[in-house]
């Protein structure tokens, strides 16, 4: 794995394929967890909350400063077709250094928050542990977006 690299869930596509996400309309998150415990694609029923097998707000990092519980909402979401591929994709995030800022983030957590169970859509590995205390966090997504889906 690479810093900044984003991994869909597995699950994610069975969700996809029931319904259970409007990539283009609901409100979806990103909130960091601490390296007490590491993602992986093939996490069972990933969530942010109760519900499902895996449950990531349990390691949430410590709410403060700029970083609210629950995280970042991504803005100006949109689902487009480019060059043959489905691209989710919406507005860069910025975290202002505050020193109430948790200072343990280690994983990224995208989440639909508008769906009931908070299914988690995918994780993004930020390299080792961080800390928004002492330094800005800015995430900014690949020109390709932040999800493209090729059949190929």
């Amino acid at each position: 794995m690479a810093a900044g690299d984003v991994f869909v869930f597995d699950q994610f596509f069975v969700d996809v394929l029931s319904k259970l996400h409007d990539l283009s309309s609901d409100t979806i998150k990103i909130a960091f967890i601490t390296d007490a415990v590491t993602p992986a694609v093939t996490d069972a029923d990933p969530r942010w909350g109760a519900g499902g097998s895996t449950n990531y707000s349990t390691n949430e990092v410590t709410p403060g400063g700029n970083y609210s519980t629950g995280g970042e909402t991504i803005t100006n979401v949109s689902v487009t077709l480019s060059s043959g591929k489905g691209v989710f994709d919406g507005d860069n995030i910025s975290i202002a250094v505050n020193g109430s800022n948790p200072t343990n983030a280690r994983w990224g957590i995208i989440y639909n928050d508008t769906d009931a169970g908070k299914r988690a859509i995918a994780y993004f590995d930020i390299g080792s542990v961080f800390s928004l205390a002492s330094d800005q966090f800015d995430i900014q997504w690949a020109a390709s977006g932040i999800i493209d889906f090729d059949q190929a």
